[in-house]
């Protein structure tokens, strides 16, 4: 899981059939380790918004968070970050 703060929305008009209707936004990976920094692109199920902090899932959990295996997605959010835990 990667932790990330979304920058923006994405909006697409051309795109494969299997992507309509979902929404994506434009991460920054966060957290202090190797890929800080690192900007992704995410389906976002759950409506979070421009400055949210976000978990995201990469991979077959993503396409299981949207419901379909087969679908071109590598990325989701699957959470947002009410407050961090300090340990």
């Amino acid at each position: 899981m990667i932790t990330a703060k979304v920058l923006d929305n994405i909006w697409s008009t051309r795109k494969s059939e299997a992507l309509t209707g979902l929404k994506f936004m434009l991460t920054e990976v966060i957290g202090g380790g190797k890929d800080d920094g690192r900007r992704l692109v995410a389906v976002d199920t759950l409506s979070a918004g421009i400055g949210d902090r976000v978990l995201i899932s990469t991979g077959t959990a993503a396409r299981r968070m949207v419901g379909n295996d087969d679908i071109p997605v590598d990325a989701a959010i699957v959470g947002i970050i009410d407050e961090d835990c300090e340990f």
